[in-house]
Formats: C-alpha cells, sequence, structure tokens
C-alpha cells in the first residue's frame, strides 16, 4: 500500500479504488495512460486520494505510482487480467496482471477502501443461455460491501438480464440524478431504475444505510453528459458490427470485452474511446466526492 493511501486510510479520509483493467486492456496506449492520469486527478478534484490497484511481479499494490502506471499501459507487457479468482494464482506466479472490477473490489474490501469507482461494470452477455458467460463482477458484488461508481454496464451485454441477475443477488442499484440506468456510451439504456440520488452525500447516506442490512455493493449508476454521449445510430451500428465480429471469430471469456471495445472503436473512428474516456473520468470526480462525504459522516 502506498504511504499517502494507508496514511489517508488511518486518518479515516476519503479514498477511491481504481481499477487497472481499464488501463491495460479497456484502453489503447497512448490514451491509456493519460487517462489513468486523469482519474486520479478527478478522484483528488472530488476530495479523495486514488488508489489504482493492480499486481506487479506478484505483489498486490494499492496505489501506483507514475512509473507503476506506465508499466501496466506498456502494451509490449502483455499484462494479465485479473478477476478476484485469479488473484491467489498470479501472487504465486509472481506476475504483473491488471485488475478487473471484481478483482478491484476485492482488494478494496479487505484493505478497508468502501468507494470503487469505474467505466461500466461487467454483467449478462448475449447468448448467455447458451454459453453461460457471465461477468465474475456480479457475484463478487454480492460478497463485497462496496459502492461501486459506473456507467451501467457496457451496451456490448444483455443490459436487462444484467439488472435482473443484480436484483436477484440482492445489489442494491440507484440513478444519480436519473431514473434511468445508463447504457454506457449512451446515457440511457432504455431501462428504468427504482431509486435515484441527487447528490454525493445523499449517495453517500443511502451507502451507509444500506450496508447496516446488506453485505452487497451498491451501485450508483452515474450517465455520461449529455454532450459527451455517441450518436445513438453511430453506436447501434457499432455495436452490430462488433457483435457480428467476435461471433464469426468465436470469441469467448474474458477476451469478449476488450474485443468488443476495440472493434467499436474502429467502427466509431475513435469516437467511443473518447467517450469512454470521458465517463470513467467523471465517475472518478463522483466517486471522490462520495468518498469525501462518507468520510465526513463517519468522522
Amino acid at each position: 500500500m502506498s504511504d499517502e493511501v494507508s496514511t489517508a486510510l488511518r486518518e479515516r479520509r476519503g479514498v477511491v479504488a481504481l481499477e487497472s483493467s481499464i488501463i491495460a486492456q479497456g484502453l489503447p496506449a497512448p490514451v491509456n495512460f493519460k487517462v489513468a492520469q486523469e482519474c486520479e486527478a478527478g478522484v483528488r478534484e472530488g476530495g479523495s486520494i486514488p488508489a489504482t490497484i493492480a499486481v506487479l511481479e506478484g505483489r498486490v499494490l494499492v496505489g501506483l505510482n507514475a512509473g507503476e502506471l506506465e508499466q501496466l499501459a506498456d502494451p509490449d507487457r502483455h499484462v494479465a487480467k485479473l478477476s478476484s479468482r485469479d488473484l491467489g494464482v498470479a501472487i504465486a506466479a509472481g506476475v504483473d496482471g491488471a485488475t478487473t472490477v471484481s478483482g478491484t473490489v476485492t482488494v478494496a474490501k479487505n484493505v478497508g477502501i468502501d468507494v470503487m469507482a469505474t467505466g461500466g461494470l461487467g454483467g449478462v452477455h448475449r447468448d448467455a443461455n447458451v454459453t453461460y458467460d457471465e461477468s465474475a463482477d456480479l457475484i463478487t458484488l454480492t460478497r463485497n460491501s462496496v459502492l461501486v461508481v459506473a456507467s451501467g454496464v457496457k451496451s456490448i451485454l444483455d443490459i436487462g438480464a444484467t439488472l435482473e441477475r443484480l436484483d436477484t443477488l440482492g445489489v442494491a442499484v440507484v440513478g444519480y440524478q436519473t431514473r434511468q440506468f445508463p447504457g454506457f456510451y449512451l446515457r440511457d439504456s432504455g431501462f428504468e431504475l427504482d431509486w435515484s440520488v441527487e447528490s454525493a452525500d445523499e449517495a453517500a447516506a443511502a451507502f451507509a444505510r444500506h450496508r447496516e442490512f446488506s453485505i452487497t455493493s451498491f451501485i450508483v449508476a452515474n450517465p455520461v453528459a449529455v454532450a459527451d454521449q455517441l450518436d445513438r445510430h453511430l453506436h447501434d451500428e457499432a455495436l452490430e458490427s462488433a457483435l457480428t465480429k467476435n461471433h464469426r471469430e468465436g470469441v469467448r471469456g474474458k477476451a469478449v470485452s476488450p474485443a468488443l471495445l476495440a472493434e467499436f472503436a474502429g467502427h466509431t473512428g475513435g469516437l467511443s474511446v473518447q467517450v469512454n474516456r470521458d465517463l470513467v473520468v467523471a465517475n472518478a470526480v463522483l466517486g471522490g466526492a462520495i468518498a469525501a462525504s462518507l468520510a465526513r459522516s463517519l468522522a
């Protein structure tokens, strides 16, 4: 754990966990390194301390320096993608690994970090009734009481099925200043939410009450700004192209999301990368504000 993160936790200040898979697998170089820095700056803007989480040479790091972020962003290092199930094996093998939402939430909970910010959650994949392809994020969210700020789930997934699974698993989902569940690149996925909060303070208060009764995570669904969202027609074209390509090439498991995101980037001429960048930084800022509010309420 970095000295800064350790001190912040000891002093009960706000800390926000950040995933590292977006750096190693989610965004192309050199944008990935810049976004990593922007996310950390966003958390600080929100009033908290950033704690990017990763595994380097078999050591779990909570709070990375600039050099360590650069290592993860280097595509030539072929950094492993680590969900919660992979952490022990990666540590024992002494490899480099970038944590997904699942891996990040697991580490965060174990070191006492209550808030995490990411771009989009994993969920139920399309045709999961045949492939049984469902992200480890969902089960992990049932085991760790962490507030997660995300712009919904990636639109490449089956959003309706994902929301049904979150409901069944008892994971709370509230919209941030909206009753519409975000569609990652789009503000509105077409699915309505039962609950919403209007401020970081409301989100922190609701989470504090939630964990008095439940051990599950608490999702704050923060839609991308109106001006930053992808054109819906272009989005639908890119989605159809990405799904067709993955089906044709038989992409499965952990490779699905990176392959689909890469196809999105190519089809949209890089516009989807910019949207991803905008929303993940905005989520970092909101996460910072919520973590700071939560810390004040517990002081």
